[in-house]
């Protein structure tokens, strides 16, 4: 991929990192919304402490599902604010069944498509996700995809795993899948221009980082962070707010599990103080959620000096404004039920911005 300058036209995908100013954006539909099905793959990627009987299932409770569309609408419209295009997933049947000739399963939901689509540069990537109830996920999102291949963009899927049981048969304290096959989700990565760094981790095996390494050649390295948290995303873990400037969850990592990357000197990692308004949620809420209390650490930067934050993180918000960064405030009332926060529940299709090195 040849690196492009700034021009007034930019294409209908690109979006090179975390960060450059958003244009273009794809916020999750959380209606049809259920927990995904109880099979191995699932156990492996969210209940790994749970036997399969005890693991949620059906539709989400449908006060979440309302107060979490009237979340998403409200964020919508301020994102609408800041002059960002929004567009949504079509709402899917996740209800219905489905299989291949080794399981079936039911769909999961459209709350988060960061974790099923990776862009970079011009190339959307469509993701060999490790949950089987997400195989067909990015059925809801092929009229906007077809869009964008019109327009110009390199579309891709990543091969389609097989999802054996095989691949989740591993010991679950430290819940990889096999190296089977390539198996793991777009929000196992950050983009940091022209580096990526993947989390090894329960929706993640190190074969995906090489297909994804294999695909897109030379000009591109992934960094590995295994062997230091294994529960799904990455996105609760580092926040990349800027050029030189990354945000850590403390609970995780630590100056000398930090990834060789950011060791450097060039980069500034700042960590975040503990979530606040945690003891609203009853026990019961508590059995059932899928996110830990640092999901509301999960922002997302709209451009370089602004974020959205969970509003009622203060402390948080205070850390973010020394750094010279503004403060979008927004509730997301059920991220930890749904597994979702600000990043999890985007996808930045289009930033304006050139392909860089921040490493060199």
């Amino acid at each position: 991929m040849d690196a492009k300058t700034e021009t007034t036209t930019i294409p209908a995908v690109w979006s090179c990192n975390e960060w450059d100013p958003l244009e273009e954006v794809v916020v999750g539909n959380p209606l049809n919304a259920r927990f995904p099905y109880a099979d191995p793959s699932t156990r492996l990627a969210e209940y790994p402490d749970r036997e399969l009987d005890k693991i949620p299932q059906g539709p989400f409770p449908q006060y979440i599902i309302d107060e979490a569309e009237e979340d998403l609408n409200t964020f919508v419209k301020a994102l609408e604010g800041e002059g960002v295009k929004v567009r949504r997933p079509a709402t899917w049947p996740h209800d219905a069944k489905f299989s291949t000739i080794n399981w079936e399963t039911e769909g999961y939901y459209n709350y988060c498509p960061r974790d099923i689509m990776l862009v970079i540069g011009d190339q959307i990537i469509e993701t060999p996700c490790v949950i089987r109830g997400r195989s067909q996920e990015t059925f809801s999102y092929r009229e906007m995809l077809m869009d964008y291949l019109k327009a110009g963009a390199r579309w891709y899927s990543a091969p389609r795993p097989m999802l054996l049981d095989s691949l989740f048969d591993v010991d679950m304290s430290k819940p990889v899948p096999r190296n089977d096959e390539p198996a793991f989700d777009a929000a196992n990565i950050l983009r940091f221009g022209r580096d990526l760094l993947y989390l090894v981790s329960a929706t993640g095996n190190e074969m995906g980082g090489q297909w994804l390494q294999t695909m897109l050649g030379d000009e591109f390295r992934i960094h590995y962070f295994k062997d230091v948290y294994y529960g799904s995303h990455i996105d609760s873990t580092f926040v990349a707010l800027k050029p030189g400037l990354l945000l850590a969850n403390p609970s995780r990592v630590n100056e000398d599990t930090l990834p060789d990357m950011f060791k450097n000197g060039k980069w500034k990692v700042i960590y975040s103080p503990p979530m606040e308004n945690t003891e609203r949620y009853s026990a019961d809420y508590l059995d059932k959620a899928i996110a830990s209390d640092w999901i509301d650490m999960n922002c997302f930067s709209i451009r370089p000096d602004l974020c959205a934050v969970d509003a009622d993180q203060s402390a948080l918000i205070k850390l973010l404004e020394s750094e010279g960064i503004d403060v979008m405030p927004i509730k997301l009332r059920h991220s930890k039920m749904m597994g979702g926060g600000f990043h999890c529940i985007t996808l930045d299709v289009r930033r304006r911005g050139v392909m860089e090195n921040y490493f060199d």
